[in-house]
């Protein structure tokens, strides 16, 4: 349950497990105090780990470890910063989850092709600029080094279901 003030009612959580009860792991993680809160971040986006259990959105040199399950900023809503706790959690995904990813947790401006019966294709981060931890295709310029997923559908303009990688 996401609780909002009734001027935020309107939010819904931009990543939603699907299959995750024995699938993905939701770790307990600490927004690294550092992040200065330039890109605003959405339920979905990619993180990486600093130190210890710090975690901020990946970068060019980081590693990918999961996806942000909180907001902090996106929409306005910033829970972290309500409570003034940087508590936060991380989706760890197997082999086997699977989550829906709305918009803008991914690029919705590029293309994104249903992979059908077709090849794998394989999802990344982007690393800098404003969609810096937004999901993107594997070949965008400015993506992560290393996949963060598998795309498994194009549900609407403003949905994509991803999967974990094998």
């Amino acid at each position: 349950m996401i609780r909002v003030r009734a001027n935020n009612a309107h939010i819904k959580r931009t990543f939603r497990p699907t299959y995750a009860w024995t699938q993905a792991t939701p770790k307990a993680v600490f927004l690294d105090p550092a992040w200065d809160r330039s890109v605003l971040i959405y339920p979905g986006m990619v993180a990486m780990r600093t130190t210890g259990e710090l975690v901020t959105l990946i970068n060019n040199v980081g590693v990918p470890y999961g996806f942000i399950g909180d907001y902090v900023g996106g929409d306005g809503f910033d829970p972290l910063l309500d409570v003034g706790i940087n508590a936060t959690s991380v989706w760890v995904m197997g082999a086997d989850a699977e989550a829906e990813i709305l918009a803008p947790a991914f690029d919705d401006t590029l293309a994104w092709n249903d992979p059908g019966t077709g090849a794998e294709l394989l999802v990344h981060a982007q690393t800098a600029g404003a969609n810096r931890g937004k999901l993107v295709p594997a070949g965008t310029a400015g993506a992560s080094s290393q996949p963060v997923a598998r795309l498994l559908k194009v549900n609407s303009p403003s949905k994509i279901t991803i999967g974990g990688l094998r």
